[in-house]
């Protein structure tokens, strides 16, 4: 199968790392895939293998993408060049989600998408921010792509109470390569002397909720061979670092990009800490969980529903506190890191495996294929 996928490749981010994952899948199960994508590196990057072209673009972020003015021209040339059986679109909060479906619809293509955008968790309501305005501005337009990906039932029904079709929603979670990301031998601890080992790793930014996480390992007094390291970069690492240093056992080691540097701190970690206040379905917590790192995490997107009754799932709510309490319970009692770890392991194997997921992929494109296309829903 010929599959034009459209995503992003940097800066480093979940929905980078799901497209970099999810088509050298593909392409190892023999499929042609062209990975169209906003960026202008020549530098060349083994971990992609798949035929790139570049889109041309304003402005990017880890949230959000602004393209240029040529964007659109560049890409309806480049998908009448290809010619795809389909065209998958990892989307990237950028105006070019929008006008896709006219695109495809234009060009004869069937078009799917994969929705990132996070949410506060089952029984949340859509509150105001940035939350509730992307799932409102893009509730009209996904009735128009073929089919959307999303990672829970609990985000279909969202979806469908703003108006997408249930048979348009597909349920496909976020999946890991349980080989890569395995339990193993870290030098971690003896690099950082410590006998316990805590992490956090992910964006340093608000709906992160890391200052919670970083109050409450101050305020649990935490022994001096217990460390804390926050891997990641974002925009509140700078006020927040110069308060929560060496002091307090705590390393800053910023963005990490090589992976298997942040394997092995996985390897070596005994406790995996997301204290997020919205989330998808996290691939940082889903790849501790096959590291067999016991995991606490907030109830919001399908992260709760990942970890329930293989970590421990708090409430975004009384984080700090429930934190301040937790924390010492692992410094003292290792033997609840290494049954949790082994629970996370064994549910990331039964449930978020890499293979699992493209299977489900490959289903859907094969479906998606057999249907009659959508007729694009203009409004009034």
């Amino acid at each position: 199968m010929r599959i034009a996928w459209i995503g992003k490749k940097t800066p480093f981010c979940g929905n980078v790392t799901y497209s970099r994952e999810i088509t050298n899948a593909l392409l190892d199960r023999g499929h042609q895939v062209s990975f169209l994508h906003f960026a202008t590196e020549s530098r060349a990057d083994n971990s992609w293998n798949c035929q790139e072209v570049p889109l041309p673009f304003i402005y990017k972020s880890q949230v959000y993408t602004i393209p240029s003015f040529k964007a659109t021209k560049l890409l309806t040339q480049s998908l009448r060049r290809i010619r795809p059986d389909i065209v998958h679109a990892s989307l990237t909060l950028s105006p070019l989600d929008f006008v896709l479906p006219e695109i495809c619809e234009e060009l004869n293509l069937p078009l799917i998408a994969t929705f990132h955008t996070p949410f506060a968790g089952k029984g949340a309501k859509l509150v105001s921010g940035t939350q509730l305005l992307a799932y409102q501005l893009y509730a009209p337009f996904l009735c128009n792509y073929d089919s959307t990906i999303i990672f829970s039932q609990i985000q279909r029904e969202l979806l469908a109470r703003l108006g997408v079709p249930e048979d348009n929603i597909a349920v496909i979670p976020n999946g890991v390569d349980t080989i890569k990301y395995s339990p193993g031998a870290s030098r971690i601890k003896s690099e950082f002397r410590a006998e316990r080992l805590f992490v956090y790793q992910g964006r340093i930014a608000a709906e992160k909720n890391v200052e919670s996480l970083l109050r409450a390992w101050k305020q649990a007094q935490m022994g001096p061979q217990s460390k804390l390291l926050i891997v990641g970069d974002g925009p509140l690492k700078n006020s927040l670092e110069p308060f929560y240093g060496a002091e307090y056992n705590i390393s800053w080691l910023g963005f990490v990009a090589d992976e298997l540097r942040r394997i092995e701190i996985l390897r070596g970690a005994d406790v995996f800490i997301l204290p997020s206040l919205v989330e998808g379905l996290s691939l940082s917590l889903l790849e501790a969980m096959a590291c067999g790192v016991a995991c606490i995490a907030t109830d919001v997107g399908a992260d709760g529903e990942a970890l329930e009754g293989a970590g421990v799932v708090i409430d975004t709510k009384t984080v700090r506190s429930q934190l301040r309490t937790l924390l010492p319970l692992f410094q003292d009692h290792p033997e609840m890191a290494i049954i949790l770890g082994q629970k996370a392991r064994a549910r990331a194997i039964e449930r978020y495996t890499l293979d699992k997921n493209v299977s489900m992929l490959e289903e859907l494109y094969t479906q998606v294929l057999q249907r009659p296309r959508l007729q694009l829903f203009r409004g009034a």
